[in-house]
């Protein structure tokens, strides 16, 4: 059986444990991949230590160099790298190139680092002095990734920490781990040096090695909230970085203006789509008006009843299964619980079966209706394709509703009025905000982020803020008199008039 191996130094390096790495279509395990551990984590920050000194003062246009073979490189091979996603995690094939692309989205953004990393300058800041900024790197860096976007969140992050001049250990989730190798070591094929980008894979381990670790100076995480929070405390108690993004419950409020049909079809999509694990999926309907309701219930349940389901690596599905067999019956845990607490199933997608495929994790689309805030189903991230219906009277008990909650990763609202549009993208509390746009996610030079239990951490991810997380800012002043003349000390603070 293929073994997915560790990374390092641009060599594939074994462990002798190993875990299994399966395909949710068919519940068997295809290979296995390396279970690192603290003496793998060292010997990534020996390679990444060793290499970063040459790399940071490689000039930005010749990283940039690098960034575009990459990106070449990945439109190339975006075939295969989509098989792999699609075997390894269940998505759809059409949905893992949408994946990929978005992740090559901000390579191309990396590209243009020599832009990004200009810094500020100022002649005669003071009389005779100038003035400049520059953004240095941080040294190694490290990131941590989910299960549900195995090519796309790690390009949210090394491509830009790498095109600032740091070394990059990447620890991939151990459940789809293949393509994340792959499109790593496409970046070695692009010209990057050894121990630029390092890659080992492992579970609790391998993670609190990293986190710990004084060379490691940076840490960005991707997952649920209560490793998000614990990540970002224990790294910020060893005195790193952190940038941890967590779970999220995304609202979507439908006014009574809304196009019903136009909302049902994008609602679809955005809470059915990669059979709903994904961190910006909406899980919520929130409609004003018992009348509002009843008619996207009307408009949804035939379009859930005609979901095209089966395995990931086959054309012309919406849905694939879910990624291994313990998330399907967590997923299942929380329809049976929304059953028992009262609300509505009136879409049940349980017991689904995909001939040639019967040992497969797959759940089908679900819809709850008349669900309320104090129900768990409402309350949790399910990451799974289950779309609740809350009913309130107006605009104002939604967006309460919304602030309330204790996740702010993304929302939506469904209307043809522009000052209700206005007043909702102005005051709700949530990162990312659509219009009609139910995935409302930021493209690659825009930053990636929610508010709130969402994120942990100063800076959004990619974009923008992904130049701020990955380096420091360094001013100098600089004087070159003509003569030094110092009749006295000065002993008053100096001003750019002095």
């Amino acid at each position: 059986m293929d073994l997915v191996s560790h990374l390092i130094n641009g060599e594939k390096c074994h462990s002798p444990n190993t875990l299994p790495v399966t395909n949710p279509s068919t519940g068997e395990t295809v290979r296995q991949v390396a279970n690192g551990d603290q003496a793998t984590v060292e010997q990534a920050i020996a390679a990444a230590r060793a290499a970063f000194p040459a790399w940071r003062d490689t000039p930005p246009a010749k990283r940039a160099q690098v960034m575009y073979r990459f990106k070449q490189l990945l439109e190339t091979h975006a075939d295969r790298l989509v098989q792999l996603i699609s075997e390894e995690h269940g998505k759809t094939l059409e949905d893992a190139m949408g994946e990929l692309k978005r992740g090559i989205e901000n390579v191309e953004y990396a590209c243009g680092v020599p832009e990004l990393l200009k810094g500020e300058y100022s002649h005669n800041a003071g009389p005779g002095i100038d003035a400049w900024s520059n953004f240095q790197p941080l040294g190694i860096v490290a990131g941590i990734t989910p299960f549900n976007f195995p090519a796309m969140v790690p390009l949210w992050m090394y491509p830009m920490a790498i095109a600032c001049g740091n070394a990059f250990i990447l620890k991939p989730s151990e459940k789809d781990p293949t393509s994340t190798l792959a499109v790593a070591e496409l970046l070695h094929e692009a010209g990057l040096p050894n121990g630029v980008i390092n890659v080992v894979h492992g579970g609790r381990e391998t993670v609190e090695a990293l986190l710990d670790a004084p060379d490691v100076k940076a840490i960005s995480f991707v997952g649920s909230t209560p490793v998000a929070e614990a990540i970002y405390t224990r790294g910020s108690a060893n005195g790193k970085r952190v940038q941890a993004l967590g779970g999220a419950k995304n609202h979507a409020v439908v006014l009574p203006d809304a196009d019903l049909e136009n909302a049902a079809i994008t609602l679809m999509g955005a809470a059915y789509g990669s059979c709903g694990e994904r961190c910006m999926a909406i899980s919520v309907a929130v409609c004003v008006g018992d009348e509002t309701a009843d008619r996207l219930v009307e408009t949804l349940l035939p379009k859930i009843a005609g979901l095209k389901v089966g395995a990931g690596t086959e054309r012309g599905l919406d849905m694939g299964p879910l990624v291994t067999a313990e998330h399907r019956d967590k997923v299942l845990g929380y329809i049976e619980d929304g059953v028992a607490s009262g609300a509505q199933l009136v879409a049940d997608g349980r017991g689904i079966k995909v001939a040639g495929h019967e040992d497969g994790y797959f759940v089908g689309g679900c819809l709850f209706d008349r669900v309320t805030p104090e129900m768990r189903i409402y309350r949790e991230e399910i990451f799974g394709p289950v779309l609740c219906v809350v009913r309130v009277a107006s605009l104002d008990e939604a967006m309460a509703l919304i602030n309330a909650h204790e996740y702010g990763n993304g929302t939506c609202l469904f209307t043809r009025d522009g000052e209700a549009a206005r007043r909702f993208a102005d005051g709700i509390e949530v990162g990312m905000v659509g219009i009609n746009v139910p995935l409302p996610v930021p493209v690659a030079y825009h930053s990636f982020g929610g508010w709130k239990r969402s994120l942990f951490g100063d800076l959004h991810a990619y974009g923008p803020d992904s130049v701020r997380f990955y380096t420091r800012r360094k001013a100098v002043s600089q004087r070159w008199p003509s003569s030094f003349e110092a009749s006295s000390a000065e002993f008053s603070f100096p001003s750019s008039g002095s």
